[in-house]
């Protein structure tokens, strides 16, 4: 087995780890600079920056300048609805154009640079279109996923002092609408009057109408074909590379929403090198991360990283099996001529699931697509290997997180694919110093797992705060052990010099690539009349990685069918946090197990749930508690 560290990747990723400043100076180059940057890193310690005296605008980079460099007829966009059947190409100067008029109507209803925007949208081309416009006129933009809960909304709505929403009429989910007015008026309303206007993208056969949820409180509601008839286009307005893009909030273990706060210029280079060198993917080349906007992933390849390196990108709207079935991926792979596709390792676990022979892939020409990419949760051997025989392609399991940006750990096939590892993320990327250490930050010896983290300074790409409360950023990341930035996330490097992945050290859950705040789903739980305490915890699923399962104890004197309740607490998780909670277990206890200071013993139950072998803490209050939940434990079947 090759050691990374002895390849030509190797020689690579040490320049960008000895060098730092020379290395992404050079990697600069890929990107259309209004003022070129004088340098690269600026700063030291805990406070850093990238390309501080840069200037450019994201929008130009990934539409203008293709345009002007006449591959304005070339396909940027390409989007396909497994619900609609729908499937409508945006060249580059079509995007462009369309991207433009939308920016003149958000500059139309006060939108200036530096200004805040929530983006509230199914995956149609308006969402892609909305947060090129914002990053066109300097806007900072920030993407909720569709169908969160209105409270949700609300609360990212107010943390980012948004004045304008941008929505649609609804999403499409397998067999059913969910209608998104109602939620996006109900947050309004709770947002106090700061939002001024809602611009509604409006879609055929959904039930509420701008008309119907209007609110009357001087909110503007109008249609988005409306405000970009009466706009005129937006020119690029010029910004600082340290300017933020985006905000994009991810759960924090207190239940709080942070909001990660992405720069323009250092996103932009680290992204342009990512696609060339992570993905081996450029000009002409079809790329397709079927993921959603309201991810991480959906706005690094899907929206800026593909339209950077002039490739076309492919927007899907559906799921892995159920639109129509578990074809769909290898449909849309067949004809759109994918070359490199990305998307969870949940859903090649769900087409699986439902074929397991991939008698749905045969009679489909995939012969376009040279790689599969997994991200968003561990991917097991088993469906490492399920895939990589069925498909007979690289299959790279790559790593990384809502804070990075961008892939901390991958396999570099643009540079030369190093050979594969089931269970392995393969080696860290350019810029990345990966350790592995012990609670006291101390050094772990090959092969023996521990927390794992990155030495500062982060690279280009990675988080440059978290809105609104700077010393987050510090308490969240980078005060548990000096020097390095804490991922959460535990593993261990092997012999061989490759990284393993083995999962979360903290108190929130992945489900099927959603970061979830255990604490968020308690405080939910805790409003029910009848719930006296409760503890939610990770436990494994095969489809989403992870499932939440919340463990109750009622109030004295409370007697309800369990049933009921469960269903009642299952509801109040959906309509408070939202489905993509993926909530449905709840198991009643006399009492929760707990240190003698008061602890939960969340990792103790999560291994009871899981099956794995526990250990009883010296320091449990009671141990006839855990006693009686793992035999319980005997009677639940997780899937």
């Amino acid at each position: 087995m090759q050691d990374p560290a002895t390849s030509t990747w190797g020689e690579i990723h040490r320049d960008s780890v000895d060098h730092p400043d020379e290395f992404w100076m050079r990697q600069a180059s890929r990107i259309d600079w209004a003022r070129s940057p004088g340098s690269a890193l600026g700063g030291d310690g805990e406070s850093w920056s990238w390309f501080a005296d840069g200037e450019l605008n994201l929008c130009a980079n990934a539409l203008d300048r293709h345009v002007e460099a006449g591959r304005g007829d070339a396909t940027a966009l390409i989007f396909d609805s497994g619900m609609t059947g729908e499937c409508r190409e945006y060249s580059y100067s079509e995007l462009l154009r369309e991207t433009a008029v939308f920016a003149g109507a958000l500059r139309d209803r006060g939108v200036r640079r530096g200004d805040r925007v929530v983006v509230y949208m199914p995956m149609i081309p308006e969402a892609v279109i909305a947060m090129l416009a914002c990053a066109r006129i300097g806007a900072v933009h920030s993407v909720v996923f569709g169908g969160f809960a209105a409270n949700e909304l609300a609360a990212r709505i107010a943390d980012a002092g948004a004045r304008v929403v941008v929505t649609a009429s609804g999403g499409l989910e397998p067999g059913r609408r969910v209608e998104y007015l109602p939620l996006v008026s109900e947050a309004v309303t709770l947002t106090d009057g700061l939002v001024s206007s809602v611009i509604v993208k409006e879609r055929p056969s959904f039930e509420q109408s701008i008309a119907q949820v209007s609110s009357q409180d001087g909110t503007e509601w109008i249609d988005w074909d409306d405000a970009t008839t009466a706009a005129a286009p937006a020119d690029p307005v010029i910004v600082t590379a340290t300017d933020p893009l985006y905000v994009l909030y991810t759960s924090g273990t207190t239940g709080t929403p942070k909001g990660i706060v992405r720069d323009t210029g250092g996103y932009a280079v680290a992204l342009a090198w990512s696609m060339e060198n992570v993905y081996g993917a450029g000009v002409g080349d079809v790329f397709w991360a079927a993921s959603d906007v309201g991810w991480v992933v959906g706005h690094s390849y899907i929206v800026y990283g593909p339209l950077l390196a002039g490739a076309t990108t492919v927007l899907y709207e559906g799921k892995p099996v159920g639109t129509p079935d578990a074809g769909a991926f290898w449909r849309v792979v067949e004809k759109h001529r994918v070359n490199v596709m990305f998307t969870a390792p949940t859903a090649i676990r769900a087409i699986n699931r439902v074929d397991p022979e991939l008698e749905l892939m045969r009679g489909h020409d995939l012969r376009s697509l040279r790689a599969l990419f997994l991200a968003g949760e561990r991917l097991d051997p088993e469906t490492y290997e399920w895939i990589a025989t069925g498909l007979g392609i690289p299959i790279v399991d790559h790593w990384w997180q809502t804070e990075t940006g961008w892939a901390i750990a991958a396999n570099p096939m643009g540079v030369g694919a190093l050979p594969a590892k089931a269970g392995s993320t393969t080696t860290p990327m350019a810029g990345y110093d990966v350790r592995i250490v012990n609670s006291k930050g101390q050094p772990r010896n090959t092969g023996v797992e521990g927390n794992i983290v990155i030495a500062l300074p982060l690279p280009p790409g990675a988080l440059s705060g978290i809105w609104g409360a700077p010393e987050r950023m510090r308490e969240a990341y980078l005060s548990v052990f000096p020097g390095f930035y804490a991922t959460g996330d535990s593993g261990y490097v092997d012999d061989d010099g490759y990284l393993f992945v083995m999962g979360r050290t903290d108190d929130v859950i992945n489900v099927a690539g959603h970061r979830l705040s255990t604490g968020a789903l308690e405080e939910v739980l805790a409003l029910h009349a009848d719930v006296a305490e409760c503890a939610v915890i990770g436990v494994r699923d095969t489809v989403k990685g992870q499932r939440a399962m919340g463990f109750v104890t009622l109030k004295a004197g409370r007697s309800r069918d369990e049933c009921d309740l469960e269903s009642e607490l299952v509801a109040l998780v959906r309509e408070r946090i939202g489905p993509v909670a993926a909530f449905r277990d709840v198991m009643f206890v006399e009492r929760l197990p707990k240190t003698r200071s008061g602890k939960v013993l969340r990792k103790t139950l999560r291994q009871i749930m899981d099956g794995e072998p526990h250990r009883v803490p010296a320091t449990i209050e009671d141990p006839s508690v855990l006693d009686a939940i793992v035999a319980s434990a005997r009677t639940v079947t997780t899937v």
